[in-house]
Order: structure tokens, then sequence, then C-alpha cells
């Protein structure tokens, strides 16, 4: 008698290769789009490995993104504690999703993020002037993947970049797979007293950015204004921090693809591909579906809890293996890749994408333009990852030029 496989979530990212998906998405993706599958503590639900299904499933309301519901998947109690006491409009359907995150679209349109980019260009700069002031080698990741982000969205959103290495501490907290509840509460209430504080403080004193503009509205209370702020500013440096730092490690693997951000014309393209293959977000999507939904052939009931794999997505040979180009499992920044999914799909894809964009097009081009001799100070078989965290990256990146 035949069984269904049953596909175990990992806690941790657990790959051969530090820039693929985990092998067991991988494995479950070539059996169909949707299969079974089961989180950590045991508890059952649907694992969405399609590009078509995930789609599908993000851009339908019948699945909902409020993590408040008590079925909702989590990979552990502690993660669906800390979300469910203080969803983010990210974790929350409309109508309370669009009223929270209307208060914020305009600072990230496409011509407000373009009007930003001589800044963001001097900020590089600036990063790269201070990394090669010595004779190196530097940690890429410290001394320039995780500042410049850091500093952007400090700047938007009227944070003092000197309380980075606090925010910082508090968010790789927040961002861990495997929590401690104590420690997670903390850096919780930490980042939202902090940020309620500050908000409370630009009442008299304003400035021009998103807190000062949040807290003279009449219709949010301090504790709604600290949670967009945890989540700008966590989602903000932390997701573009570790795309810079993956990059430029997968660039330096295959220099002559590094060689193609030399044309300005090209880098648009080529930070596409990469976002396209190294999905920072490993451990999945999570929706639960209001009412019975087939998808992929598969009748997925009212309840269920889904978790939807953008890795595997980004992967579809059908999409993304276009004749003349080199495998979907391998870097071609020559590629068209503008159809992937890193940034979610439907009302709650990725807010900050144009400034993603335009933050990885500046910090990329520029590094390999000014540093055309950057390496690796040690071999890839000793960089850390950081397996345990939401957020996938790289602990450090020592590198010399």
């Amino acid at each position: 008698m035949s069984t269904v496989p049953v596909t175990p979530i990992p806690a941790r990212h657990d790959t051969a290769c530090p820039f693929a998906p985990p092998p067991a998405y991988t494995e479950a993706a070539r059996t169909g789009p949707v299969s079974r599958a089961e989180l950590p503590d045991g508890t059952p639900c649907w694992l969405v490995t399609g590009y078509q299904e995930v789609r599908a499933v993000l851009s339908d309301r019948r699945f909902s993104a409020d993590a408040r519901r008590p079925a909702f998947p989590f990979l552990n109690e502690a993660r669906r504690e800390l979300v469910a006491a203080n969803p983010s409009f990210l974790r929350l359907d409309d109508p309370e999703h669009a009223r929270l995150r209307r208060m914020v679209t305009g600072d990230f349109l496409v011509k407000r993020v373009e009007a930003m980019r001589p800044g963001i260009q001097r900020i590089v700069d600036e990063a790269l002037d201070r990394m090669t002031a010595g004779d190196g080698p530097a940690d890429l990741i410290a001394d320039f993947a995780l500042p410049v982000p850091s500093l952007v969205i400090c700047l938007l959103l009227g944070v003092p970049y000197e309380d980075r290495e606090a925010f910082q501490a508090n968010s790789r907290v927040l961002l861990t797979t495997e929590p401690n509840d104590l420690d997670v509460s903390r850096a919780q209430d930490e980042l939202l007293d902090y940020l309620a504080g500050l908000a409370e403080r630009k009442r008299s004193e304003p400035g021009e950015d998103i807190l000062s503009r949040l807290v003279l509205r009449d219709d949010l209370t301090l504790r709604e204004i600290a949670s967009i702020g945890v989540l700008l500013l966590v989602a903000g440096h932390e997701t573009t921090a570790n795309m810079i730092g993956l990059s430029t490690a997968l660039l330096l693997r295959h220099p002559e693809q590094a060689a193609r951000l030399a044309d300005p014309a090209a880098v648009p393209g080529a930070v596409e591909e990469l976002l396209r293959l190294i999905t920072i977000v490993h451990t999945g999507v999570p929706r639960q579906a209001m009412e019975d939904v087939e998808l992929g052939g598969t009748l997925i009931r009212a309840g269920d809890g889904v978790m939807v794999m953008l890795s595997t997505a980004n992967r579809d040979d059908g999409l993304f293996g276009a004749e003349g180009h080199l495998g979907v499992d391998e870097v071609d920044l020559g590629r068209e890749a503008r159809r992937h999914v890193a940034f979610g799909f439907g009302v709650h894809q990725c807010l900050g994408q144009p400034l993603a964009r335009a933050e990885l097009q500046i910090a990329l081009a520029t590094l390999f333009r000014r540093l055309p001799g950057l390496r690796r100070a040690v071999t890839e078989e000793e960089l850390e990852f950081r397996t345990d965290a939401l957020i996938y990256g790289l602990r450090s990146l020592p590198v010399v030029w």
C-alpha cells in the first residue's frame, strides 16, 4: 500500500549549496506544485512550490494572511505568540492591512525612490571609502552590506543611525527561527518602546521623515506607529543587507558574471536575476485557507495551513529556463528574470521593493566597479551562513581587494 510523501518543513536552512533552496523543497517541487507537509512541531500543512500556484495563493483573498487566526501556520509557538501579539500590516487582511499600508505607500513609490538615488550613491561611496581606508581584509557584511541599507532606512524613518547597534541586535533576535521566548519578548518590547518614544518626541520636533508624518495623524495610536516602524526598520535593513552579501559571495564565485555589471544598462536586469536565484526567505510564506480551494489539482480544505515557497517558484524551468541561457539553478545575469516572486505577489507584496532594487543596483555596481580585484579572504567552505534566521544570509564575508 503506497503512502503519500510528507515534506518536513525544516526550522533551519539545510542545504549543500548555500545559494539553493533546502533539498526537501526541491524534491517536493519535482513531485508536483502542491504537496503535503509538516511543520517542525508535527502540525500538517500544505507546501506550495509551483510558480503559478504560488502566485495564485498570494493573490487569492480566500487565503488569509491574518496571523491571529488560531490555526495559522507557524514554525513554532514562540513565533506564533510573537506575531499574534503585535501583528504588522504584513500579517493582517484587508481592510486593516490596506488602511495601515496606505499610510506609508507613498514613501516607497518608484518616483520617490528615483529621487533618492544620488543620496544612496553617496552612502555607498562613503561606506566603500571607510571599508578600503586600510589594507584589508575587511568584513563586507559589517563594513558595507549592513551599513548601506541601515543608514538609508534610518534616514527615511527618522531613526538616529547612532542607535543602530541596539535595533540591529534586537532585529536578529526577532528573526531567529529558534527563538527563546523571553529573549524574543524582550527584543520586541524594546523595539516597540524605542520607536513609540521616538515618535512621541517628534510631535514637538517633527522632521522630514516617516515617523514624524505618522505621529501627526489623528487616526493612529502610538502602538500602531511603533508596529509600522518595527516592520519597516527590520525589513528595511535586514533583507537588503543579506541580499548584498549573498549576491557578492555568489558573484565572487562567478567572476565572468560579475564582469557584466560593468555595463550600466545591464545592471537592473542583473539584479533581477540575483533576486530570482538568491531567495532569502527559505522558510516559506504562511497562509491559511478560509474556504475550500482547488489548487494545482489538489483540494485544500478551509482552515488548512499553507506554506508558500518563493525559492522553488523562482526556479521554474518553464518560465526561466529559456534556450540559450544557463540552467535555472545557475546565475546568468543576462537572463530575463523580472517575473520572479522574490518580493511576493498580490496585495501583500513587498512595499519597499523599489528601494531594495535601487540599493542593490547601486551597491553591487559600485562595489565591483571600484574594486575590480575584490576576492574572498577565506575559502568558501569557511564562510558561515545564518541558517537559523527567517532572513537567510551570511554572518560575515572577509574580503581583500
